[in-house]
């Protein structure tokens, strides 16, 4: 059985994930945490739970979510994991923090996925390849607990940007439309900003997918 813990961190309001199993393994997804404050708040529930971080995964490399990555790298041992199209993304996070007038740590250089798939002890997520908000966007999901974190991609009625660079819009809503709502209806969608939705409410009540 899995279970997602989410923390809201940094300027831009993102959706940080731990997703963890019985046994006590957890993996950390998008670590937003900005300053200390935050970061303290991300490994007190770790350490309260008693869990183990084994993986850290990045569904993109946008800037708000990839605050975290360094010390979560360097808190337990960990290399961010990033689709191969995010490499670009990543490398200019540091022109970007420059821009907005923010600090940023650079984050460890990341290992590239290979599979499509990823394991959590015995728990199976499968990545979807969800590009158009960024050029290598992955979605997870957990097929038997019917649940899908999905970064930037989908929100409660609406849709990531596609004015940054690498964006697309109709690259966008097609993975929307292929990738995600050829899932359950009843998948819960657990988003990078904002409150979780579900495939159908989504189908059902989302404008830019009429």
């Amino acid at each position: 059985m899995i279970h997602i813990q989410s923390f809201t961190f940094n300027p831009f309001q993102e959706n940080t994930y731990i997703v963890y199993t019985d046994s006590g393994e957890c993996m950390i997804i998008d670590p937003g945490c900005y300053d200390k404050v935050e970061e303290d708040k991300l490994s007190d529930f770790i350490t309260k739970k008693n869990l183990k971080p084994v993986l850290l995964v990045n569904t993109h490399c946008h800037i708000d979510h990839v605050f975290g990555n360094k010390y979560v790298s360097e808190k337990y041992s960990l290399t961010p994991v990033i689709h191969s199209a995010e490499e670009p993304m990543l490398e200019a996070v540091s022109r970007v923090a420059e821009m907005y007038g923010l600090d940023y740590t650079p984050s460890p250089k990341p290992t590239i996925l290979k599979d499509e798939e990823i394991k959590l002890g015995k728990e199976v997520f499968k990545i979807l390849f969800v590009p158009g908000h960024s050029p290598g966007h992955i979605a997870l999901y957990h097929a038997e607990a019917g649940q899908l974190i999905v970064g930037d991609v989908l929100f409660r009625q609406s849709i990531g940007r596609t004015d940054l660079p690498g964006g697309d819009m109709d690259t966008l809503l097609n993975s929307i439309r292929t990738q995600l709502f050829e899932l359950p209806e009843n998948t819960v969608v657990y988003p990078g900003h904002m409150d979780q939705t579900t495939i159908g409410y989504e189908k059902k009540h989302n404008p830019f997918l009429k």
